[in-house]
């Protein structure tokens, strides 16, 4: 992507990097679900061919959204992580929450998501503060285990 003209606005640039719906939902289940693993990531409701996985967590990557770590230096010991580049884009999850969370069919969600939701209809500024500074300790926590 980094060899392409540079677009012509910023939400030109930012639909480059995120305007597809598997680059967004891989984003979701890092920062969200502390997700760091690509068979954890392939077993996300989306039901993502491994090739796009692949493909989106490569372009993650060369762009400074997603770094890894990799204590054993496997492809299966892999752990990703978003970088604070790629943590830029909770408030984007966020929006795109609030746009559609009414239309979505209640049935439709677990437990968990039937709490994100009650609990982000309350307060989703705090709500996403929290996720954020979940985040970010969850990474602290994860390389300290590596190191």
């Amino acid at each position: 992507m980094s060899n392409q003209k540079p677009p012509y606005c910023p939400i030109a640039l930012s639909i480059r990097y995120v305007g597809d719906k598997w680059t967004l939902l891989i984003l979701r289940d890092l920062i969200l679900d502390q997700k760091t693993r690509f068979k954890e990531l392939k077993a996300s409701k989306g039901n993502i061919a491994t090739n796009i996985l692949t493909n989106r967590l490569k372009m993650l990557l060369a762009e400074g959204f997603v770094e890894y770590l990799n204590l054993l230096g496997t492809k299966k010991s892999r752990q990703y992580i978003v970088t604070e580049k790629g943590l830029l884009t909770l408030p984007i999850l966020f929006e795109l929450y609030s746009f559609s969370i009414h239309a979505v069919n209640q049935a439709m969600l677990n437990a968990s998501e039937l709490a994100f939701k009650k609990e982000f209809l309350k307060d989703a500024t705090g709500l996403k503060e929290k996720k954020s500074k979940a985040y970010i300790d969850f990474v602290q926590e994860l390389k300290k285990s590596i190191a």
